[in-house]
């Protein structure tokens, strides 16, 4: 996989955690949500956490106490495993949370290593875990370009996450579209548009020399009040490579800071079209295969899977809206197993019928389930030992909505035919 990039996987598994993490409540100031940043040195935090813990003793409340100086010792325990902060930083959440009502608290520890270096040094006591700070990372930061452009001034920024910069403002020197007196409308109109036209690649030049230099640019976007806009876009100003990058022009009623402002209010959604255009992309590619019955491409869980064993697939496609278990059922007698898929609503009532069921083969009533995982996760490792790319398709186009409901969620596109 892309080690560069945070991929569609890393991403929702990521996203998964912090939801979970955030319906979790504690009773009182008994939850702690730890960030360390890089270059912090563990020693510092250690002590930190030796002053918390003497501090913790003050309060009043017995269980309070209790709860909040296990948690204090289990971060630290934590900790001890790292010789160093990793490179990106990291978080540890810990803190009693209630399994079933009052009384029924149990220390919960979760260790994060953030996707990207986060700046924050941040100790909490709280009834919530603090996910804030990582819910951020989960925003594009990838640079985005924007052009702003009438008929009188054109603006140039690059937008990255929430990190706005102007690089520059020139002005067109291009007259009004009312003539000077004693000029013929004609030869007042021809002036007029060859000095346009001087300013269009005065700006695609500057355009140029702004964009074309940042690594990894995911895309420009083209904005302004009036027509002028796409008349720039349509003509011959911009670099190709830069050309391919537009993936948008809208309106706005300024060009200057205002404008660039109007833009990055519209950027959410223009930014979640680029990541659905990105998945239309890959689920044509898979419907194209389909169709033509070209034999490089399957769907369902047991073709996929076969696949996967097979090391056939280049790319897997799993829809955000799966959510099925992957069940591994034991007997403790004769230790004989077996898989089975279920929908996570199911869980429950397949663990009650199981109390007591024989086993198929020494029928001892000694089944119980030994493992639970999502299925999405099952079928990402088994990707990942294949070396094959994962893609996580959202349920909000039209494509995505066919990949969960006609094909059942999963599907892959294959390196190579499979032999039936």
């Amino acid at each position: 996989m892309n080690s560069k990039k945070r991929t569609s996987l890393e991403l929702f598994r990521l996203k998964k955690t912090l939801q979970a993490l955030a319906n979790k409540e504690g009773r009182g100031t008994e939850l702690i949500s730890l960030y360390v940043p890089p270059g912090r040195q563990i020693s510092e935090v250690m002590n930190m956490l030796r002053d918390e813990y003497g501090t913790a003793s003050n309060i009043k409340s017995t269980t309070t106490r209790k709860n909040v100086q296990d948690a204090i010792v289990k971060v630290q325990q934590r900790l001890k495993l790292f010789k160093k902060v990793p490179e990106n930083g990291l978080v540890i959440f810990c803190g009693a949370v209630p399994q079933n009502g009052a009384g029924s608290e149990k220390i919960e520890t979760y260790v994060i290593i953030p996707p990207e270096p986060i700046n924050i040094y941040l100790y909490r006591c709280d009834s919530r875990f603090h996910t804030e700070h990582l819910q951020e990372l989960l925003r594009e930061k990838e640079t985005y370009g924007i052009l702003l452009i009438d008929a009188s001034a054109a603006t140039f920024a690059t937008l990255q996450g929430r990190r706005l910069e102007i690089i520059r403002q020139v002005t067109s020197g291009v007259p009004g579209k009312t003539r000077a007196g004693g000029q013929s409308a004609r030869r007042f109109e021809r002036l007029r548009e060859m000095r346009l036209q001087e300013y269009f690649r005065r700006v695609g030049e500057h355009a140029n020399e702004a964009f074309l230099q940042i690594e990894n640019l995911k895309g420009l976007i083209i904005a302004g009040p009036g027509p002028t806009k796409y008349d720039f876009e349509k003509g011959d100003y911009l670099n190709y490579m830069l050309k391919e990058k537009i993936i948008d022009v809208i309106d706005t009623a300024y060009v200057n800071e205002q404008g660039v402002k109007e833009v990055v209010d519209k950027a959410p959604e223009i930014m979640r079209k680029v990541r659905y255009i990105e998945e239309k992309q890959v689920m044509q590619q898979f419907l194209y295969e389909i169709g033509h019955d070209t034999g490089m491409a399957t769907y369902g869980e047991e073709e996929v899977r076969r696949a996967l064993e097979a090391g056939a697939v280049r790319t897997l496609l799993l829809s955000e809206g799966l959510d099925i278990l992957r069940v591994t059922v034991k007997c403790n007698s004769c230790g004989y197993e077996e898989q089975q898929t279920m929908k996570s609503a199911m869980l429950t009532s397949f663990e009650q019928e199981l109390s007591g069921k024989p086993c198929p083969k020494c029928q001892a009533p000694a089944l119980s389930i030994t493992e639970t995982q999502e299925l999405i996760e099952n079928f990402a490792q088994l990707a990942e030992y294949s070396n094959a790319d994962v893609e996580i398709i959202s349920v909000e186009t039209e494509e995505g909505q066919m990949l969960k409901k006609s094909f059942g969620g999963i599907a892959a596109i294959l390196r190579f035919k499979l032999q039936n």
